[in-house]
């Protein structure tokens, strides 16, 4: 079991995962660390819970609207993140092999 520090809304946090799993931990902690300052810039100097609160609700809000079949507003031009784009080349590898498995299975039937 890994263990990753993570520093969310200007806590620092040490949360328990699945070895691998590390880079995409901190791929979505900085999703929710981007969301708890924006909600701070939107509303002002909050508690840690109410900023957490509230980046919480804007992740929903974010996720209804792509579930209800509405892109989200896309997010100003930024940096690429490491942490991302090494989570997205595990994606790719994934994909890849489930592709190969699919298609070995389709040769043998």
């Amino acid at each position: 079991m890994a263990s990753v520090e993570l520093e969310i809304a200007a806590r620092k946090y040490a949360i328990a995962c699945r070895d691998g799993e590390e880079d995409h931990l901190r791929s979505v902690a900085a999703i929710v660390h981007r969301k708890a300052r924006e909600a701070e810039t939107a509303l002002g100097s909050l508690g840690e819970s109410r900023q957490l609160l509230f980046a919480s609700l804007l992740l929903a809000d974010e996720l209804k609207e792509i579930r209800a079949g509405k892109a989200p507003a896309p997010e100003p031009f930024a940096e690429p993140d490491p942490a991302v784009a090494e989570a997205l080349e595990r994606i790719a590898e994934r994909v890849e092999k489930l592709a190969e498995m699919l298609e070995s299975r389709a040769t043998n039937a």
